[in-house]
């Protein structure tokens, strides 16, 4: 499929064509929906946690004699039941990610990449290069291009001054083809990618 190029002014550049297999897949919610799961639980910290009943430090002398009283068969007073006592069935300190087969996440990516390029969300620049770091002049060049909730995909290395007037905008996101994932894509309107990224994405998925 033939995508047009631009500029960060809103220019004309040429064209590129972009590979069917990559950026011309017919997307999959299922695929989708499975790789976000597996990002969202592997980036989760897993350290809640709660004492229970052999972390609280209360006596272990049973209450009152086990016969003869009326009254429930107590024994420690860190159990559950009492004020006070250990939290029954609480979270513990664990890992939350799941697997997620290496051939699945790729095929993801890709689906996630075909599914900008089918909704008309894809847009393709020359380069991100920019001679300052001033937020509001970028602002102006993203304003000509309609970004206003875009993730933006350079190549191995992300321009300094870029990144540095890009961090300070809401709602846009700025990352090395390397750092590119599911999650990122699905959650801004809009992908910006680079020709260097695209060569890049090409080449890895060769």
């Amino acid at each position: 499929m033939k995508l047009d190029i631009t500029t960060l002014d809103g220019a004309g550049a040429g064209s590129i064509d972009l590979n069917e297999e990559i950026f011309g897949l017919e997307p999959r919610a299922d695929l989708l929906q499975r790789m976000v799961r597996y990002q969202l639980a592997k980036r989760r910290a897993g350290t809640h946690a709660v004492q229970n009943r052999s972390d609280v430090n209360r006596t272990r002398k049973k209450a009152y004699k086990q016969k003869g009283t009326g009254n429930a068969r107590h024994g420690a007073a860190s159990a559950p039941q009492f004020r006070g006592g250990g939290r029954a069935f609480g979270p513990v300190v664990r890992d939350h990610a799941h697997d997620l087969p290496k051939k699945v996440r790729a095929l993801a990516l890709r689906h996630a990449l075909s599914s900008k390029a089918k909704a008309a969300t894809l847009i393709v620049v020359d380069d991100i290069k920019i001679d300052d770091h001033k937020t509001k002049g970028l602002i102006e060049r993203f304003g000509k291009l309609g970004l206003s909730n875009a993730l933006i995909i350079g190549g191995s290395e992300v321009d300094v001054n870029f990144g540095r007037a890009a961090r300070a905008i809401p709602k846009i996101d700025v990352l090395p083809v390397q750092g590119i994932n599911v999650y990122d894509i699905l959650r801004r309107d809009t992908l910006v990618l680079t020709k260097a990224a695209v060569d890049a994405l090409e080449e890895r998925f060769k």
